[in-house]
């Protein structure tokens, strides 16, 4: 059975696997589609602590059911399409008990800490299935990063009437605007890209700013009467956004943090006191989360086209890895069709 495995940093190629054995509450899947995550390309690049090597990435997943084992609810059956909750919650840690399973402190993300699904066929417990009727390949392969966008938007309470900032518009910080907009928030959507700015108006920004051709906080400042943002989510990871995002929110806002940022970041924590700031980080999501973003592309209200760079072949991806390695800035997601 092909799989693209990721040997070592820098290396990566088309290997092979055994073929998954089916146990009781498990179920076949066959991998349709997978799409690329910033943690993959970390992965690649030495750069994710987590990962160790030979590992098969992998967890934005779009597929059909091919067998189902004993004890599996009659409606997972063989034919349906499905999207895969990633993540394993122990049930056990602080985090489980109380509720918090998306940061399990022993959680293992498919393609992260165990292989992934950038395979042929991988089996998978019926529990961390979510029916796909009614959406294709390419929708169902966006859930994932969408819904930890999603998840952000949750943990800054947007609420009706705020002003949100989401810096960063790849496909997590789309589905921040997206989630955002539906929980009655007006968006201005920040990058340094005027294409992904176009696709987080499609997304339903009402304002965007061009960080690299005007200033990111005379645009806020003007578009928020003075005040600043009433939350701000920072999906980039950089130190520089990290600041930002705290010196621009509003008194009394919310920041959301969902990227890593690259390297150290220094704070003038005076501002976390005097502002009296929420900081909040955001982690994974919730199978609610991925149920939102299942309702909304459920309505074709989200820009599916737009938000994938380039389809793949299977034996193709490893060298697409190589390509996004090479100029980061020009993707939102690639996606490998694995049959």
């Amino acid at each position: 059975m092909r799989a693209v495995v990721i040997d070592s940093p820098g290396r990566a190629g088309l290997g092979t696997l055994a073929e998954p054995a089916l146990g009781e509450g498990q179920v076949l899947v066959r991998v349709r589609t997978v799409g690329f995550c910033g943690s993959d390309l970390n992965t690649f690049r030495g750069l994710n602590p987590l990962v160790s090597y030979p590992r098969v990435p992998g967890h934005e997943i779009a597929g059909v059911v091919a067998a189902v084992g004993g004890g599996v609810p009659r409606e997972i059956r063989e034919g349906a399409h499905v999207t895969v909750v990633p993540y394993t919650a122990c049930g056990q840690c602080s985090a489980c008990r109380r509720g918090r399973v998306n940061t399990c402190r022993n959680n293992q993300t498919l393609g992260v800490q165990r292989d992934g699904a950038l395979t042929e066929r991988i089996t998978l417990p019926w529990q961390t299935l979510l029916l796909g009727e009614g959406l294709d390949r390419r929708e169902l392969a966006l859930v994932e990063p969408l819904a930890v966008g999603f998840h952000a938007v949750a943990r800054g309470r947007v609420g009706e009437g705020d002003v949100v900032a989401v810096i960063g518009t790849g496909a997590v910080g789309l589905g921040a605007v997206a989630g955002a907009v539906r929980a009655g928030g007006t968006v201005v959507a920040v990058d340094v890209d005027d294409g992904k700015l176009a696709m987080a108006r499609r997304a339903g920004a009402t304002h965007v700013v061009n960080s690299r051709k005007a200033s990111l906080h005379d645009q806020l400042q003007a578009l928020t009467n003075g005040d600043g943002p009433d939350v701000v989510i920072e999906a980039v990871g950089l130190p520089e956004t990290f600041v930002a995002s705290v010196t621009e929110v509003a008194v009394a806002g919310r920041v959301v943090y969902i990227g890593y940022a690259k390297a150290p970041v220094s704070f003038d924590t005076t501002q976390f006191v005097r502002k009296e700031l929420d900081i909040l980080g955001a982690r994974n999501a919730t199978a609610d989360d991925f149920r939102a973003v299942l309702a909304m592309l459920r309505g074709k209200a989200f820009p599916v086209a737009d938000a994938v760079t380039r389809v793949v072949r299977l034996e193709e991806a490893a060298e697409a890895l190589r390509g996004w390695d090479a100029d980061p800035a020009a993707v939102t997601r690639i996606h490998v069709d694995v049959d």
